[in-house]
């Protein structure tokens, strides 16, 4: 496929699209992953946990806002397709964070007899969002297929996130706490990294076998020889998890070191990335699989010259505001307070 790399605009626009939704899937899945993983503790620790993030979340969450406004104005061809397709889920996941938000501010301040209550809409919001995010990649992967094979496979793929993000957010929590809690995030980390690692597998099965042009990409030569690289790295850095995590000395070095501690959280977020470089290389030049290109769907040149000049000046605004609030919130976490 010939590709016009000259008119290097809507390339442009579809690198920064990819750049926001690979660090909003980053920074937003670990505080998805810590309501997840915040319901069945001691109330002290889920106030902890929640402080964790609280400083982080909403900031977090304007990666998406980003990615969405770039597609509708960049590919606003695509957009349509895209959401058409996806109406439902795309729904159920901006209700899920509109519950989590609510619920995050409301817990805060609510009655104790109530407290409860809002802290499992923290999590039921944190789950439905995960698992429509899961769902609409799987549906994405696939062609944006509605038959039944798409919807098991979109199924599989949300709960296989959820899986995912939990492990993400067990490994902030490893960063962030300390003591019984810290414990208990080694231990959930433990546990769900399994779960993302066969979810990764999945995507990596199914992505190959849902496009004839993907399957030619990957294991024709020498791309099969170029992209090896791609999953021994990732190999290799779970094989480091699991020697990190499992019970001997480096566990313990972590435990007792607070700059090891944040090595857990660094080797998932590489695979994240890992996984996400593999999954652009797979679908591109398309942005709608298999049916528009980023040529074919980007909006009139004019209109993107002037949209990627405001980008310019955005994109380095928000990603400044974010790195200074993880720089003032750096170290242990402590409970969540508004007087």
């Amino acid at each position: 496929m010939e590709y016009d790399f000259s008119d290097w605009l809507p390339l442009a626009f579809g690198v920064l699209m990819g750049l926001s939704i690979l660090i909003y899937v980053v920074l937003d899945g670990f505080d998805l992953g810590v309501g997840i993983l915040s319901l069945n503790v001691e109330p002290k620790e889920r106030d902890i946990m929640v402080g964790s993030i609280g400083p982080f979340w909403d900031a977090n969450e304007t990666w998406l806002v980003m990615a969405v406004g770039l597609l509708l104005v960049a590919f606003p061809t695509a957009h349509g397709v895209i959401l058409t397709a996806l109406y439902l889920p795309a729904t159920l996941m901006l209700l899920g964070l509109i519950l989590r938000g609510v619920a995050f501010e409301f817990r805060a301040k609510a009655p104790v007899e109530n407290k409860l209550a809002w802290d499992r809409a923290f999590f039921a919001g944190s789950l439905i969002a995960t698992v429509a995010q899961g769902y609409m990649l799987g549906v994405y992967i696939l062609g944006l297929d509605q038959s039944w094979v798409g919807v098991l496979f979109g199924l599989l793929v949300g709960l296989c996130l959820v899986a995912g993000y939990a492990f993400l957010g067990a490994t902030w929590l490893l960063a962030k706490t300390e003591g019984a809690l810290q414990l208990k995030a080694l231990d959930w980390a433990s546990k769900t990294k399994w779960a993302a690692a066969i979810g990764m597998l999945a995507i990596s099965i199914a992505s190959p076998l849902a496009s004839d042009r993907i399957f030619e990409r990957w294991f024709s030569f020498p791309e099969v020889v170029l992209l090896a690289p791609i999953p021994l790295i990732t190999g290799g850095l779970f094989l480091g998890l699991i020697l990190l995590l499992r019970d001997g000395p480096l566990r313990k070095a972590m435990l007792e070191d607070g700059r090891l501690a944040w090595t857990p959280f660094a080797i998932t977020s590489a695979i994240f990335v890992l996984g996400f470089a593999g999954l652009a290389y797979s679908f591109f030049p398309y942005v709608v699989p298999e049916k528009l290109t980023l040529w074919d769907a980007a909006s009139a040149r004019d209109s993107l010259f002037i949209i990627f000049i405001g980008a310019m000046v955005t994109l380095p605004m928000i990603a400044g505001y974010s790195a200074y609030a993880y720089w003032v919130f750096r170290g242990k976490a402590t409970e969540l307070k508004y007087e």
